[in-house]
C-alpha cells in the first residue's frame, strides 16, 4: 500500500518516479499583450510635441507643464484645430498615456516614438 504522505503530496503536485520524488513543473502562464497605445508618464514629464487623447479629442502639448497645489497644468491644442488651445490639467501623481514625437534632424519631419524610447522619458 502506498505511503499516505506521498498520496497527499501527489494531490499538491509532487510526482514519484521510481525512488525519486520530484515536483511537477508549473504550467506556462499566458501573458496578455500590452496595449501599444503609448507610454504612461507623470504629467510633469510632458514635453512640447507630446500627444494625448481623452474623451474630448486628440491633443498636442504646446507649452511646458507647470504645477500648482498637487495639480499639473499644460497648454495643449487640438490636433485638428491649431488656432485654439486650452490649459489641460491632471493630478500630479497619476500617470497619463502619451505619444512622444521627436525630430531626427532639423529639416526632417516629426517621427513618433514612445516616451520610453526618448532620453528623458520613463
Amino acid at each position: 500500500m502506498p505511503d499516505e504522505s506521498l498520496l497527499r503530496a501527489n494531490a499538491r503536485g509532487v510526482v514519484r518516479r521510481g525512488d525519486n520524488v520530484m515536483a511537477r513543473p508549473r504550467p506556462e502562464k499566458k501573458r496578455e499583450p500590452r496595449a501599444a497605445a503609448g507610454t504612461k508618464i507623470l504629467p510633469m514629464e510632458l514635453q512640447v510635441g507630446d500627444r494625448l487623447a481623452d474623451k474630448t479629442g486628440d491633443w498636442e502639448v504646446i507649452a511646458l507643464p507647470y504645477s500648482t497645489g498637487g495639480r499639473t497644468h499644460a497648454r495643449a491644442q487640438k490636433i485638428d484645430q491649431p488656432a485654439s488651445w486650452e490649459i489641460r490639467n491632471w493630478d500630479a501623481v497619476k500617470h497619463i498615456s502619451v505619444k512622444r514625437a521627436t525630430r531626427t534632424s532639423d529639416d526632417s519631419p516629426l517621427q513618433e516614438v514612445d516616451a520610453g524610447d526618448h532620453p528623458r522619458g520613463s
